[in-house]
């Protein structure tokens, strides 16, 4: 293997199409991978949320790169969480990252949930879920008792709060994505506590090998449990719900109509309700702030701060009732963007309104410590853009549900497998209220981007027929 400084200085040298590769001024030994689930970008401080108290995520906004404009390419876990650990679109036809790592020198650690777990299933059995053992030479689970948690059991949908521990919605129940628990005790029974907790363990271990160490947080994911004060501060007088949370799907086609909606959930007939599932999100949300924080603590005092970059993501968004909708697999804004955060040693922090995917992480990841990229990955190196906010590595951000989504500087175009078509400005419609598909002013608009997807499309058609 080429020693990553050498490696490094060989590769400054080195040019992706038009745009030259920046690589860290320092050496980065080791990545923590910091990973959340069902968490929209929208809802974090760094993110200008004024509600929702994150205060250790804004902390690591402040010493990395803010990535304002990321996508996921898979709309719910186990498809995005597929795409990135492979580095691949659509399918798993590459080494997963963690085992290429592996063969150059790595350790590579999981804890808790990376590759898809069921929530609450998994958690509650502590079971692997759907992992690729081969990715890492150590993994840990974090069970936890999720739904079944002591405290204030609420199901808001169905208007029900009990503290019963009985006839609780749980694994496989059909109302279990509208469930909220204000524990009774401290938190330290939860999986995500649990997880930071051996990550803390962990990063106070002297290494013999350079680390990749990812760190699967459950939480904001359904059921939204935290301790009762991590709720206290969320009252739904506090809550405004989204401009666009009326029901706005006149202009919206059958396959970007979300599963879960107010015309057919009973969640529509509780207004008070759907402020109460914004306070459990933003209190689940805040409980997993604390412990990504207390990894970041354990990282700076360990002899590792140095020489390790910190990334931090999620698997995609989550609707909030936006558009009368709730919960993932869709590809409007509110699902497909997430969070991107990377603090890398001797690279300067600040804000970028460069798209990204979460394909990216991959390569990105690859050049962070000096290992080659594997052939078969199919993101883009976001050095550039870790070196220079105003750099840019692609045109467009691409994502799979029902169809195709292509996000650009502006335009956001969703095409349905049944050929039907969304598309919004997204400088003059950030909420997507308005379909412009079918307006005769935008024909020349969504042309361009037809042939675009096409184009980027077709390369997985082929792919396909080669097999």
């Amino acid at each position: 293997m080429i020693p990553r400084l050498l490696f490094a200085c060989l590769a400054a040298f080195t040019f992706a199409p038009g745009i030259a590769a920046a690589q860290p001024p320092r050496e980065i030994k080791n990545v923590v991978m910091i990973v959340a689930d069902d968490l929209k970008a929208s809802v974090l401080g760094c993110y200008g949320d004024e509600v929702c108290a994150t205060p250790n995520l804004d902390r690591l906004a402040r010493n990395g790169m803010v990535f304002q404009r990321a996508y996921c390419q898979g709309t719910w876990c186990l498809p995005s969480r597929i795409s990135f650990m492979f580095g691949r679109y659509r399918d798993k036809e590459n080494v997963s990252l963690g085992q290429h790592l592996q063969t150059h020198g790595f350790s590579s650690t999981r804890v808790g949930k990376i590759f898809h777990m069921r929530v609450p299933g998994d958690i509650i059995a502590g079971t692997d879920g759907q992992d690729h053992p081969e990715c890492w030479s150590a993994r840990f689970n974090s069970p936890g008792p999720e739904a079944h948690t002591p405290g204030e059991y609420a199901c808001l949908n169905l208007n029900i709060v009990t503290r019963d521990l009985q006839n609780r919605q749980s694994t496989r129940m059909p109302h279990r994505m509208f469930v909220s628990v204000k524990g009774d005790a401290d938190g330290t029974e939860q999986p995500d506590y649990k997880s930071a907790s051996k990550a803390i363990e962990l990063l106070k271990q002297s290494p013999e090998r350079p680390f990749f160490l990812a760190v699967g947080l459950v939480r904001p994911h359904y059921p939204m449990v935290a301790p009762s004060e991590y709720f206290e501060p969320y009252g739904i007088e506090r809550i405004k719900m989204p401009a666009n949370w009326h029901d706005d799907t006149d202009d919206i086609p059958k396959l970007g109509i979300a599963k879960t909606n107010n015309r057919k959930n009973s969640i529509g007939k509780y207004p008070d309700n759907q402020k109460r599932m914004w306070a459990a999100y933003y209190a689940s949300v805040t409980f997993m702030d604390h412990q990504v924080g207390r990894i970041l603590d354990a990282l700076e005092d360990s002899p590792h701060r140095d020489q390790t970059a910190v990334i931090f993501t999620s698997d995609h968004g989550y609707h909030l009732g936006e558009h009368g909708f709730w919960q993932k697999s869709n590809l409007h804004e509110e699902v497909i963007r997430v969070p991107l955060l990377i603090d890398a040693p001797g690279m300067p922090s600040g804000q970028t309104d460069s798209l990204a995917e979460l394909v990216d992480l991959y390569p990105t990841i690859c050049d962070l410590v000096g290992v080659p990229i594997a052939a078969a990955a199919e993101g883009t190196s976001l050095m550039p853009v870790l070196a220079d906010s105003t750099a840019s590595v692609k045109s467009e951000a691409l994502s799979f549900q029902n169809g195709t989504s292509i996000r650009t500087d502006r335009w956001h175009m969703m095409r349905y497998n049944d050929d039907s078509e969304e598309l919004y400005d997204m400088h003059n419609d950030p909420g997507e209220t308005t379909n412009l598909a079918n307006q005769s002013q935008y024909a020349e608009v969504l042309k361009g981007l037809r042939e675009r997807l096409r184009e980027r499309t077709d390369h997985f058609t082929e792919r396909k027929t080669q097999r």
